[in-house]
């Protein structure tokens, strides 16, 4: 008969956010901000969370090495639809992911795609592809944090937000600490989803009961 304390079916296990590290591939807040990516990288580790970002070089790759470098978990999403294609053709990085999503749609599609499998996106320096991440997560209510001093289009947003009347203006915080920046981010999730958080609690695993099944 099965021990009954190693029976781990019923743990339950806290929500694990995927938080999305938006940053610049190449251009001068690399060098600026690199340490600035790897803490909030590293920070995302340590709250337990998921990293997601386009599986590309730059600030996203240092997010990555600070994730993998604390334990934590690296998800890419590649503009490519192979990995002959991520190295050969974008000739981008395989390392410090645990996993690569080769979407095959490009680099809009590939925005797009990362923006909407993420809970939450982080800007940290960047350029025009991290302006269209950041609209794309604004539009779509997702939580946004801001790395302000970091350069490039997060030291942008906060005038860009002031004159555009933007949808969701509330979901946007802004930081120059990226640990207090991914605490204030999780804040938030913990926040939206305190409903599931709760039933969670009372029954990890109601899914696997054909009795509470509503779907079918």
């Amino acid at each position: 008969m099965q021990n009954k304390n190693n029976d781990l079916s019923h743990v339950c296990m806290p929500l694990r956010y995927s938080i999305c590290v938006s940053g610049a591939a190449a251009g001068d807040t690399v060098k600026a901000s690199a340490e600035m990516a790897e803490r909030l990288g590293a920070a995302i580790a340590k709250h337990g969370h998921t990293l997601t970002t386009g599986a590309t070089i730059g600030l996203p790759y240092h997010a990555a090495k600070g994730a993998k470098m604390n334990g934590g978990e690296s998800i890419g999403y590649s503009p490519a639809s192979s990995l002959r294609e991520h190295l050969r053709k974008y000739r981008l990085p395989h390392c410090h992911f645990d996993f690569i999503n080769f979407t095959g749609l490009n680099y809009v599609g590939r925005d797009q795609y990362l923006v909407q499998s993420s809970d939450a996106v982080i800007t940290v320096g960047g350029r025009f592809g991290s302006l269209h991440e950041f609209v794309t997560a604004l539009e779509a209510g997702k939580p946004c944090g801001i790395l302000v001093g970091s350069g490039g289009a997060a030291d942008i947003i906060p005038g860009l937000m002031e004159s555009l009347d933007p949808p969701h203006k509330s979901l946007v915080i802004y930081d120059d600490n990226p640990e207090n920046l991914v605490k204030r981010i999780t804040d938030i999730l913990d926040i939206e989803n305190k409903d599931l958080k709760k039933d969670m609690m009372r029954d990890e695993h109601w899914f696997m009961d054909g009795s509470h099944n509503r779907a079918g």
